[in-house]
């Protein structure tokens, strides 16, 4: 992958859950040095601001949380990844994981004008394939690869241009899936690698297969990188902690393979809820993994040095 020209676009979406904060995510990755880090690599860095969700009427529903908003905040990402796409790579700084439906369903219009197939690499401690219906808690954050699969419940959400294959998707990361979900993946062919898979094989064995079957259909890619991919001892800004996740160095290396493979086209930066985090230490962290998928080695990263 060489000298990109790099789109970032806030998204401050906070409608996912119940649990607030992830509206001051984007700020918080602009005030960790995203800019900075991607520009010190060489690559061309536009900062167009944020996005902000369509027009919408709120109302009530007695299970779902905020679907009306999150239902606004997919149209206006869609459009907005489907127009960025067509210019560069971009990199959506949420915002909760709910911005993902709208992030994947913009690349999936662009891949498809493009005649190449889009896959998904899903780095989480949650599959996210919940459907309106299964959903107990009601919070579309949980949702995502359900409604972009075409599963069965999204008549709210804009229309697909066709359901994502599940062969085209990886989910890496995971250690907290709920009996619902659990049962539905089962019947799917998602590749799926739980932390103890990563625990006995490594985390690159999965990756690669994965990478090589992307590369194989000369696929574009677009990662989803949600901060509970990470152990909540290194990154605690995040209201979903699950202990048991990616340590730093596997982080880095996912991110140091997805560079060297030159595949990644789009990518999400979700979940960070800066009003839980240490002194910035999570947003700090994110943005050192982004900057190893666009070339940056760890050799290569400045010692940090926190501030009292």
């Amino acid at each position: 992958m060489g000298q990109q020209n790099c789109i970032l676009l806030g998204a401050p979406l906070d409608s996912g859950k119940r649990r607030l904060g992830c509206l001051m995510g984007p700020d918080a990755y602009r005030t960790a040095g995203l800019v900075r880090a991607l520009t010190d690599l060489g690559h061309t860095v536009t900062d167009r601001g944020n996005v902000a969700p369509a027009p919408y009427t709120p109302g009530q529903h007695p299970k779902l949380h905020a679907l009306e908003e999150t239902v606004a905040w997919t149209q206006s990402l869609a459009a907005a990844a489907e127009a960025a796409l067509k210019e560069g790579t971009p990199i959506f700084m949420g915002g909760d994981h709910a911005l993902a439906s709208g992030t994947v369903l913009g690349a999936m219009r662009h891949a498809q004008a493009q005649g190449r197939p889009l896959f998904v690499l899903w780095l989480d401690a949650h599959s996210d394939f919940h459907t309106p219906e299964s959903t107990d808690s009601g919070n579309l954050h949980g949702t995502p690869l359900g409604y972009v699969t075409g599963r069965e419940g999204f008549d709210a959400f804009p229309d697909l241009p066709y359901p994502l294959p599940h062969d085209n998707i990886a989910i890496i990361g995971l250690r907290s899936v709920d009996a619902a979900e659990r049962a539905a993946l089962q019947e799917t062919t998602i590749q799926r690698v739980d932390m103890r898979e990563i625990d006995e094989t490594g985390i690159a064995t999965p990756l690669n297969s994965f990478l090589e079957k992307v590369a194989a259909a000369n696929g574009m890619l677009h990662v989803s990188l949600d901060v509970d991919f990470l152990d909540p001892s290194v990154a605690p800004a995040v209201g979903t902690t699950v202990p048991g996740g990616a340590t730093v160095r596997e982080g880095h290396l996912v991110m140091e393979m997805l560079h060297d493979s030159g595949l990644m086209t789009s990518l999400d930066l979700v979940e960070l809820n800066p009003f839980l985090d240490e002194r910035g230490r999570t947003a700090q962290l994110m943005v050192d993994l982004a900057a190893s998928a666009f070339g940056r080695r760890v050799f290569d990263r400045p010692t940090r040095a926190y501030s009292s």
